[in-house]
Parts: C-alpha cells; sequence; structure tokens
C-alpha cells in the first residue's frame, strides 16, 4: 500500500470492473432507495432480464421482509462466486477512480473511489474517529444487511463519504487532468439517473491526492475551519450509506484475525463543497395509522404545538384527513428531524404502525394522502452546517438529509474482493 495514505484511513484500492457487460444493465441505483415503490424495482427487473447486472449481487430493501429473503440471500452470494468463476471482471490493482456523475438535473457530481481503513471508522456519538457517522446508527438494520455481507466474496457498497475541502484541493485538480487519463467507462445509467464517467488516477496523482488529504488534516486547517485547536481531524463524514458502512465495520469485528480483506470497504469520497451537491430532506411516513389521532398524540407531546406555520419547528402534513402544517414552537433541539422524530419513536411504542423514509416532497404526500397513511415533510439542512455540527455536538438524528434525489443516488459499477 501507498506508505502516504498510512495516516489517512483512506487507500487506493484492489477494484472490480465488469468486462464485456451491457453498463447500462450492469449499473443499478443503492439497494436503500424507492422502498415504498415496488414498481421502480419491478421496471428495473424488467430492464436487466438476464443480463449480468449489480441487481443479482444486492438486496434492495424493499425485499428485506419478503418471505423468501433467506433464499433470496444465498443467490446473491451464489451469483457473485458465478459471476468470478465466469471471469467477468477485470482487476485494477491499487487504483483509485475518479468519476463524474452527471445528475437528473443536469449538474456534474465530482467523486474518488477507493477504500476506507474500517479501523479508522467509529458510528459511535461522540467519537473522535478520522470517519464519522453524521447522523445516528440504527443498530437492528444492522444484521440483515451482514447477512449479505457476511459469506459474501465481494462487495458493492454504496458509500459515499463527504470531504470538507473549500479550497478543492483532493478532487477539483483531477477535473482538468481527466482528458489526459486512462478512461474505464462512459455510459447512461438506468431510470433517468443521469450518466456516468469514470477514469483512472495515474501513480502521481494519488501521490496528490495523498497529499491534499493530509492537508485537511493538519491542526491549521481545524483552527481555520472549526475555530478549534488540538482535536481530532474529523477528515471523513459519512454522507450517504452509513448504514452500509456499520454493517462492514461489524463483519470485520467479527473476522478480525482471520480475514485481513474484510478490514477495507470501498467507498466514494465527495466534497461537500462540490457546486452539485445539495442536501435534501427525507421525510416520514407512516403506515396503518390514524391522521387525527396521531395530530392529536403529536399536540399532547409537544404542549404549545398548534397547526399552521409559525415561529419554531415546522413540519408539513399530508394525509386523507388532514392537509396543513404543525409547528412547534421553543423546540429543545436544533433540527425540526430531531422535533419529529422524538415523537415518532415515542408514539410507535404504544400505537400499531410502521415508519418509513422517504426522498421527495411529491411521493411523501401521494403517500401520505392514501387510506391509513401519514406524510410527514421536513425542512431541508443547510450543507454548510454538517461538519460544524458533528465536531460541536456529535451525530444528527438518524435520516436528517439524504444528498440529492432518489435516482441521483450512487449507482454499484464498482467491486471489490473480501475474502
Amino acid at each position: 500500500m501507498n506508505e502516504k495514505f498510512k495516516s489517512l484511513g483512506f487507500y487506493p484500492a484492489d477494484i472490480l470492473l465488469p468486462k464485456d457487460v451491457d453498463m447500462e444493465k450492469w449499473a443499478v441505483v443503492a439497494c436503500d432507495q424507492f422502498t415504498s415503490e415496488p414498481e421502480y424495482w419491478e421496471r428495473v427487473e424488467q430492464t436487466v432480464g438476464d443480463a449480468p447486472s449489480t441487481l443479482r449481487l444486492i438486496l434492495p430493501e424493499a425485499e428485506l421482509k419478503a418471505p423468501d429473503v433467506e433464499q433470496h440471500i444465498e443467490k446473491i452470494n451464489a451469483t457473485m462466486d458465478d459471476y468470478l468463476k465466469r471471469d467477468l471482471f477485470q482487476p485494477l490493482k491499487d487504483s483509485l477512480i475518479y468519476i463524474e456523475r452527471v445528475q437528473s438535473d443536469g449538474r456534474i457530481r465530482h467523486g474518488l473511489i477507493g477504500m476506507v481503513d474500517l479501523d479508522a471508522y467509529d458510528f459511535t456519538p461522540g467519537s473522535g474517529a478520522l470517519i464519522r457517522a453524521t447522523e445516528g446508527t440504527v443498530l437492528e438494520r444492522i444484521p440483515p444487511r451482514a447477512k449479505v455481507r457476511r459469506n459474501a466474496p465481494i462487495e458493492l457498497p454504496h458509500v459515499m463519504l463527504l470531504i470538507d475541502d473549500p479550497d478543492k484541493t483532493v478532487i477539483e485538480p483531477l477535473t482538468a487532468e481527466a482528458s489526459g487519463m486512462e478512461k474505464l467507462y462512459d455510459f447512461d445509467l438506468m431510470e433517468g439517473g443521469g450518466h456516468l464517467t469514470g477514469w483512472r488516477l495515474s501513480d502521481a496523482q494519488v501521490d496528490a491526492v495523498a497529499d491534499a488529504l493530509t492537508g485537511l488534516c493538519a491542526d491549521e486547517a481545524m483552527q481555520k475551519k472549526y475555530g478549534v485547536s488540538g482535536v481530532a481531524p474529523l477528515l471523513f463524514a459519512v454522507g450517504d450509506g452509513n448504514h452500509s458502512l456499520a454493517t462492514a465495520k461489524a463483519c470485520w469485528e467479527e473476522q478480525k484475525g482471520k480475514n485481513p480483506l474484510a478490514k477495507y470497504a470501498l467507498v466514494e469520497v465527495v466534497n461537500n463543497h462540490d457546486d452539485a451537491l445539495q442536501f435534501e430532506p427525507i421525510h416520514r411516513v407512516l403506515f396503518g395509522v390514524d391522521a387525527n389521532d396521531f395530530i392529536a398524540e403529536f399536540k399532547k407531546f409537544y404542549p404549545g404545538a398548534h397547526e399552521g406555520k409559525g415561529a419554531g419547528h415546522v413540519i408539513e402534513v399530508a394525509s386523507e384527513a388532514f392537509e396543513g402544517f404543525l409547528t412547534v414552537p421553543d423546540p429543545k433541539v436544533q433540527l425540526a428531524v430531531g422535533t419529529l422524530q422524538a415523537f415518532i419513536d415515542d408514539y410507535l411504542k404504544t400505537h400499531d404502525g410502521e415508519v418509513d423514509y422517504i426522498h421527495g416532497d411529491d411521493v411523501t404526500r401521494q403517500l401520505g394522502k392514501k387510506p391509513g397513511n401519514i406524510g410527514l415533510l421536513l425542512p431541508a439542512m443547510g450543507k454548510d452546517q454538517l461538519f460544524k455540527t458533528v465536531m460541536a455536538d456529535g451525530v444528527l438524528p438518524r435520516k436528517t438529509f439524504s444528498m440529492g434525489h432518489a435516482q441521483d443516488k450512487r449507482y454499484y459499477v464498482e467491486a471489490r474482493k473480501i475474502r
């Protein structure tokens, strides 16, 4: 391994890329998207057909509760073995990949693919690790994912890590150099996912990335960005795929001393200051609840809460029985998502119903207006507050924000051997 990366928790990786396949059918969106829209995954199934595809290597969360989920997981692992035996992958030894993703809005998001050392990552609130979770980790969400990873020969994570690089020293210099780099792929993504192009970094570019990342860890950088000195630097904050990375961590803890490949996880790194990166709120939809009862209990939980907009935390409500807003004046926490999630957690302890976390205003309203449902829409958090908040206060409430719309999430392309 390149010694320059030793103190960064991030390294070039032995990356597997598909060869001689239809890339549009190969790449599918992150498994935790469109969880309440099975028709999306049905369309993907029809598009893929019998072609080699990452659809056969992942478990969409929409299918987590299917009665045959155990057999599905076994089939996923068997397909991974089959793809390896059929020599469907070309290996890129000790590599970093620079990517440009044209989003559905036409903006270009820039990323860097490598691997992280899971010993440098900690999702415990208040951790001083180089790589930290930004939101609360739901521990019960790890075991089903671990069932897929535990016996998998390869990984295809959808983890996106953010760096706080306002001077754009790490990734952005690669943009001007892309024309002279080795192009690896260039294709349209299915289901309105935009376009993806990837290039392999030269040795000199890899060294330059290491030097720039080292600069972000310096005490002077901590002083300049956060006004603190002598504290453990926060280099990477998990933007997407928190539970995917937490699952990799859990599996590594199980396999320490037995499987050195499991010590690392493949990720994409994106600059928090990338112009294309937009923070979107993650809304809530409750299923199997009485909307009027929910609203009444909400007002009891927060004395002074009222219908309509006002000063404080404002939450939009969309249901068959009620459309409008709820306001909690003088909130005790900083973000509206914290106010809402605290009540939802308390409400579901004593009431039937389930909650799902939904990307997109329109789909939340549509789902919320169906009988027995209630949709709850939250305001967006400013992305400039992310690193400062994590440095000062620890993790945010779970499912606080999403980086862009569902169709703009990471698509699975690259893989890496993990045993």
